[in-house]
């Protein structure tokens, strides 16, 4: 059979290869998806969508499409902590943004609202658009292996349908193709920590709670119940899948022990256990097992091939990072890609992807892992953790209420016990704080701020080289628009105010000696865009006539304070660096 060409191939249509296809389509360059399975996602997985995974779907045009199927933020809030479902509640804990104060602090953050998009719905918008703008999609199609040499990477495939295998000759070659990622394998890719730490059962049911949760909207209701601590996440899990009559319920088993049951007695039996009424009508769609994990890529690539996704980071839903992680971990390769591609850029373009998405992977996976513990003492708290015996749990639960001077200990422990609970469920910091550093950021000479709050439960803006830009209301004549809005679509851009006419000078020049489509924006009374509340020149960190060159994703790649006679050549040699040029 002869051998299909493109420039990328995607193995893995997930939230990492269904991004990857979305943004190279996006930035004209061909590439292809295959998968080994005949559809795409049928059960929930990940769900919570962070703000900086809204930017990046915004700049790629499927904003609206994903906040018109998801459950809006104002519903995913208050994480319950409780006996069952229809049991006795031990306390919420405000979450996602929406404590009033961290509600504030999202709105001032981003032009974005975090969401619940289940993976099963993520997927269909972020695959339709790609294919929509030039992707190639092929199901059933099964990654068998790949060699590369130094002008491509032939990769063996194998079609499910008919049999028989055939190659694939990309350019470059992204492994998205999870947890056991077989890309990444042959790859070589060195891998820290550990897979297998612990078991779980995920249990897909349909039934109508609106009478136990519609009063307290929630994506999450924990569950305190006798072997809640056995393996799992930290205690039982309902989760929220579609308001209020879908849901996935994680349950923990010893993954040193028998492989779990997965029979629909089985799986009904734990659903009436966290649930806590048994005349609910239930109907069990599905149940499966899977391990959580504290594993992470210490470096991303080998050569023309790059992995992304739960290839590169794999650890339980804590903290709701996955699909995040995924979908940046690919709008952060599929511009350099593009502009190697082109021949803009040098192929060690490529090598800051390993650079600055590699640590962001180890923290993820770090942080989800370490929320699991963080769920003890809750337990602790009212000496949940030894009885296996429901009567006695319960007389534990239930003595918290007592007048007495230890009761009245256990009361504020359980309070602090949930409060603690703010780094799993409003870490906004963990979120938004990613700071590159590469050889596509130019450092300014500025020592680091580094931060003035919690960098995990506190986002802080900064315009310093190698964060994201800040967001920040402008207006450009009667629309209004984020500051982030200036930038994106796959191409850099300089941002500058009055007095800044030989950064846009410079602009223009530069970009017309090294062939590079280079957006120009300058912000001020009587420009194209406007401050009306002043906000931008509160976070702009520069002068008037300062400068900003942003990358295609809006990360700050070069700052200077204010104008200069040499703009071009600073400019310049800017650029030459970033692309590898210099």
């Amino acid at each position: 059979m002869e051998t299909v060409k493109t420039d990328v191939l995607i193995v893995g249509s997930g939230p990492a290869g269904a991004s990857a296809g979305l943004a190279l389509s996006t930035y004209g360059v061909p590439n292809i998806i295959v998968t080994r399975y005949s559809r795409l996602a049928d059960t929930p997985r990940a769900h919570i969508t962070n703000q900086r995974t809204m930017e990046a779907l915004r700049d790629l045009g499927v904003e609206q499409e994903i906040i018109a199927k998801a459950t809006p933020q104002h519903l995913m809030g208050n994480t319950v902590f409780c006996t069952s479902i229809a049991g006795e509640e031990l306390g919420r804990l405000r979450s996602w943004g929406n404590d009033p104060l961290v509600q504030a602090e999202h709105e001032l953050a981003s032009p974005t609202r975090m969401c619940d998009m289940p993976q099963h719905l993520m997927e269909p918008v972020l695959t339709d658009a790609a294919v929509a703008r030039g992707t190639e999609l092929r199901f059933s199609t099964e990654y068998l292996a790949h060699t590369q040499d130094e002008h491509g990477v032939t990769v063996t495939v194998k079609d499910r349908l008919r049999g028989d295998e055939y190659q694939i000759r990309a350019k470059y070659l992204i492994g998205a193709d999870g947890g056991r990622s077989k890309v990444a394998e042959h790859a070589g890719l060195p891998m820290g920590g550990q897979m297998g730490v612990a078991g779980s059962i995920n249990i897909v049911f349909e039934a109508d709670l609106t009478p136990y949760v519609a009063h307290r909207p929630s994506t999450l209701y924990w569950v305190l119940t006798t072997g809640a601590t056995v393996g799992g996440i930290g205690a039982g899990l309902v989760r929220c899948v579609r308001p209020w009559n879908e849901w996935l319920i994680v349950w923990g088993y010893d993954v040193q022990g028998a492989p779990p049951d997965l029979t629909d007695e089985y799986a009904l039996s734990v659903v009436r256990k966290l649930i806590g009424d048994d005349d609910l009508p239930v109907t069990v769609k599905s149940s499966s097992a899977w391990t959580v994990n504290e594993m992470y890529a210490e470096s991303y690539s080998k050569g023309r091939v790059h992995c992304a996704g739960d290839a590169t980071h794999r650890h339980p839903p804590s903290n709701g990072l996955g699909g995040n992680t995924s979908i940046q971990d690919s709008y952060n390769l599929a511009w350099k890609l593009k502009l190697v591609l082109d021949g803009t850029a040098s192929p060690s373009l490529l090598d800051t992807y390993d650079a600055e998405r590699a640590p962001v992977g180890k923290q993820i996976v770090q942080r989800a892992n370490k929320s699991i513990g963080e769920t003890g003492p809750v337990f602790e708290s009212l000496d949940l953790l030894t009885p296996q015996d429901p009567a006695q749990l319960l007389a534990n639960i239930e003595a918290r209420k007592d007048a007495t001077p230890v009761a009245e200990k256990r009361r504020q422990a359980l309070r602090e016990a949930i409060a603690y609970k703010v780094y799993e469920f409003n870490a906004h910091g963990v979120d938004l704080n990613q700071r590159y550093e590469s050889a596509a950021i130019v450092p300014d000479g500025t020592p680091d701020p580094g931060f003035d709050r919690d960098p995990e439960l506190y986002h802080q803006p900064t315009t310093r080289p190698g964060a994201k830009l800040p967001h920040a209301w402008i207006t450009s004549g009667r629309r209004n628009l984020s500051t982030l809005d200036l930038g994106g679509k796959g191409r850099f851009t300089l941002v500058t105010g009055i007095g800044g006419d030989c950064w846009l000078e410079a602009a223009r020049s530069v970009g017309d000696e090294l062939g590079l489509e280079l957006a120009t924006a300058s912000i001020g009374p009587g420009q194209a865009y406007e401050d009306p509340y002043g906000d931008w020149a509160r976070l702009r960190g520069i002068a008037d006539s300062g400068a900003l060159l942003l990358r295609p994703d809006n990360h700050v790649a070069f700052r200077y304070e204010s104008a200069a006679p040499d703009a071009a050549k600073l400019l310049g040699a800017a650029l030459k660096r970033i692309l590898g040029r210099d």
